[in-house]
């Protein structure tokens, strides 16, 4: 006779709730269990580390269920999906859920997770007190779905919280083409995970990215006329304002208790739990995830909690009835808006004897960061460079003596016998954080028939988290499989990541089917879904495939391109103008100096390209200050051809032997405006000296003896440095122009986006690029020459916006505004300011 199943409940349909029940079935506790879950959300178990990547509409809301509802009723679980359990009786041991139904249960989990912590500020609500329109938590999917449609009407947006909430958070609006401010109390960013110093590379980082941070700022009052939009701004203790026109608030978590403490369970910031997870006094009842608290302790990481479910699977199903969870080591890998991080343990020295080593290289936003105590790692921090994370985490997780130099944990030398990559560390090692997944549990997925990284990521989730790890799976991967056992996953080949084609079969798809704008592109394409971080590449290409016939939806470009301008780290922009071959006149630079002068220019820079910057011009200026120059846009903004560099050439030196400043002069002018899957540097050199270095442009022209040119592609001279390679040899300047023109348009019709000329180069290889553009082995050149000619015709200066804008926002200006104390007296250490700028408008 089978024996009667006993009755588990859980409440919490979360990832640890969930995630419990995963572990529980693959133990065969399905046959000790019936197994019901309450939910509060109508919906299966989904990733909440992918909510920022859903916000930014990179994926879908279906791309991220772990379990979809079809889960629950093929394992045979009873899922009370969007039924919220108002009562828990531990004495009766029942269940009594919102809409008045009642379950009994023989064991109970409670895994109620965490609710968003709201700060007391005014404003939240409306007079009528509803919550006030435009603010938002950043919790759910629900949360996501209400944000996003309220961004699509709203040019700027404030997320309160620099912690890894309002940071992804952040992310996701600023992927949604809003201007972005993330408003935070604390001294820097993420200051739970990083130091002082790491904060603020963090900071310069994400500044470089578009992002505006204002720190140690506490919001006193979100500012809105009810009935008339909303949220208009906030206003600070410190007196200063910010205009906004929506509110994400990401302030941090709280454990979700109070059903718990209704209960009669011992609660204090968690619900407390003993090392077999129950609720002191009421063994049949236990708890898991961000809402219990074990030894005084709360983890709001997922790594702790997959440690928790596993214990207590192992405990409800008789597979190891004596387990204990007696702690976790809190570390984690994981991606912050696209730039690695990981940490793990404490962030700085706590005792007398700890030792720190750290390196930095902020023009790379790379730091790192070890904290050893007793020749073991008592903590780490690596931002921006984790390689040596999955090495780093072995020794912290088994407390290893890391030897007499920590900094080869770093640097490894080639004599170190530590592990230096995650091919060294053996097969119980983590790689995958987010799920738990080992580096033993890849490779047998890998050996048992998972020969793409697609496929690993899809049997092992490892990677399908924040995606941090998906350069360690793909190691092990390529390590177990060899050469020839990898199969390459088609989407490497994507030109963008949201229309599954490459290049060529991308490029004769928009033509056969006459697509000219990006939204038709997705419709067509992409089966109407769109993707935020696809917009701007297919922009940029549909612009190279229809030149004058393109059109143009600003919603596809990025904050550079819709205001012609480049934004800088404190929102203000920089105005570069067209000055063709670098030489200029007295007139020019009078107005140029007037100009400056008039609109208060924080910094004029003559750039490395031969023009001047006038860098602090706010926004809403941008128009005025164009129409007073009277000079094209520079073009430093975009993806596009930027200038081309000159030496004064035969005129004036006395070892010229070719007029490069008249060749860069008709360069500029034939090809300013020119976009490309990525910006191009020219320069032309008047001898061999080359003192404009065209030999390390994109493209170069170089005068030699005998009135000839010597023409150079895919050189280098920023983070990279490449000598570019000599494609040929010509006799006059309207070879070079022709030839130039050539490769340029071979090079926006092949190129993948975001590749510059010189990986470009090398992909294709300077042998293929001569035979095709020298010696029109294809047949192709007159094609190529024909569409270059069509792109320079179609050439407009977007400078005319000024006169023109697109629409009547397009140069509307967000201000952060400090209240004056008195009259402009500077007591919170700034002038009050002397104008107001609203709608574009200086008031």
């Amino acid at each position: 006779m089978k024996k009667e199943r006993s009755r588990l409940v859980v409440i919490g349909n979360g990832m640890a709730g969930a995630r419990l029940v995963e572990e529980l079935l693959a133990r065969g506790g399905g046959d000790r269990f019936t197994v019901t879950v309450f939910g509060d959300e109508p919906y299966g178990n989904y990733n909440r580390i992918l909510l920022s990547s859903v916000l930014a509409g990179s994926h879908e809301p279906g791309d991220i269920f772990i379990n979809p509802l079809a889960w629950y009723e093929a394992n045979c679980v009873a899922l009370r999906a969007g039924v919220r359990v108002a009562a828990v009786d531990p004495v009766r041991k029942v269940v009594t859920a919102a809409d008045g139904t009642a379950e009994p249960y023989d064991k109970l989990v409670i895994a109620t997770g965490s609710a968003p912590f709201i700060p007391r500020i005014a404003g939240l609500e409306d007079a009528a007190g509803r919550s006030r329109e435009g603010i938002f938590a950043f919790r759910t999917l629900d949360d996501c779905s209400a944000i996003t449609a309220y961004a699509a009407r709203c040019r700027s947006a404030a997320v309160i919280g620099g912690g890894l909430l309002g940071l992804e958070a952040a992310r996701g609006l600023l992927e949604r083409g809003l201007t972005v401010h993330v408003v935070h109390l604390m001294g820097h960013l993420m200051e739970l995970q990083l130091d002082a110093r790491g904060g603020a590379i963090l900071r310069q980082k994400l500044e470089g990215m578009g992002l505006q941070v204002h720190l140690g700022k506490s919001t006193r009052e979100v500012v809105g006329e009810d009935g008339k939009g909303g949220v208009t701004g906030l206003r600070f203790e410190d007196g200063g304002t910010l205009e906004c026109d929506m509110v994400v608030v990401a302030a941090g978590i709280r454990p979700n208790v109070a059903l718990a403490r209704e209960a009669g369970l011992l609660v204090e910031r968690g619900i407390v739990v003993e090392d077999d997870l129950s609720c002191p006094g009421y063994p049949d009842v236990h708890a898991i995830g961000e809402c219990a608290q074990h030894r005084g302790r709360v983890y709001g990481l997922v790594a702790p909690l997959w440690e928790q479910a596993e214990v207590l699977a192992n405990r409800l199903s008789g597979r190891e009835p004596r387990a204990s969870y007696t702690g976790s080591k809190v570390s984690t890998k994981l991606k912050v808006m696209g730039v690695e991080l990981a940490v793990m343990g404490i962030r700085e020295r706590l005792e007398a004897g700890d030792e720190e080593i750290t390196y930095e290289d902020p023009s790379r936003g790379v730091y790192k960061k070890l904290v050893v105590r007793d020749g073991r790692l008592a903590g780490a921090v690596l931002l921006g460079d984790a390689s040596a994370a999955p090495v780093l985490l072995q020794s912290f997780d088994r407390g290893q003596d890391i030897g007499p130099d920590p900094a080869e944990l770093l640097f490894p030398s080639s004599g170190a016998s530590a592990p230096r990559s995650v091919l060294d560390l053996p097969d119980d090692a983590q790689i995958c954080n987010c799920n738990g997944v080992s580096k033993g549990r890849i490779a047998y997925s890998a050996r048992n028939g998972c020969r793409s990284l697609q496929a690993v990521c899809g049997a092992t989730r490892a990677g399908t988290g924040c995606g941090g790890c998906r350069r360690d799976v793909q190691a092990i991967l390529q390590d177990v499989l060899g050469e020839g056992g990898l199969i390459e996953d088609p989407a490497v080949h994507y030109y963008v990541p949201g229309v599954p084609l490459a290049k060529p079969d991308l490029v004769r798809e928009i033509r056969r089917l006459g697509l000219r704008s990006v939204s038709s592109v997705f419709a067509a394409l992409a089966g109407g879904r769109e993707d935020a971080a696809s917009k701007p590449g297919l922009a940029s290409l549909l612009k190279t495939i229809w030149a004058g016939e393109y059109e143009d939806e600003r919603d596809a470009r990025f904050i550079n391109d819709r205001v012609h301008a480049n934004i800088q780290k404190d929102g203000t922009f920089s105005v570069v103008p067209r000055i063709y071959g670098g030489v200029t006149t007295p007139g020019e630079l009078r107005r140029i100096a007037d100009v400056a002068e008039r609109h208060q220019a924080r910094m004029i820079k003559i750039t490395g390209g031969q023009r001047i910057d006038l860098l602090g011009i706010p926004k809403a200026r941008l128009p005025q200050v164009w129409r007073e120059l009277g000079m094209p846009s520079g073009h430093a903004y975009t993806k596009a051809f930027r200038t081309c560099k000159t030496c004064v050439g035969s005129d004036f030196c006395r070892y010229g032997v070719g007029d490069s400043t008249a060749l860069g002069i008709a360069i500029e002018r034939r090809f300013q405006g020119i976009e490309s899957p990525h910006k191009m540097k020219l320069a032309t050199a008047g001898c061999p000296r080359n003192c404009s270095e065209a030999t390390t442009k994109d493209l170069g022209a170089v005068a030699i003896e005998g009135g000839r040119w010597e023409l150079y592609v895919g050189g280098a001279a920023g983070s990279r440095v490449r000598k570019g390679d000599l494609l040929c040899v010509v006799e006059a300047h309207e070879e070079v122009l022709r030839l130039m023109g050539r490769f340029m348009q071979y090079y926006r019709e092949n190129g993948k986006y975001l590749e510059r000329t010189y990986d470009f180069v090398e992909r294709i290889g300077i042998e293929k690029v001569r035979a095709v553009v020298v010696q029109d082995e294809e047949g192709i050149a007159a094609r190529l020459d024909a569409a270059m000619e069509a792109a320079v015709d179609a050439y407009a200066d977007p400078w005319g916006e000024a006169n023109d804008p697109v629409h009547p926002l397009q140069f509307a200006q967000v201000l952060v505004r400090p209240r004056a104390s008195g009259q402009g007296d500077g007591r919170d250490g700034r002038e009050a300011p002397e104008e107001q700028v609203v709608a574009g408008e200086v008031r």
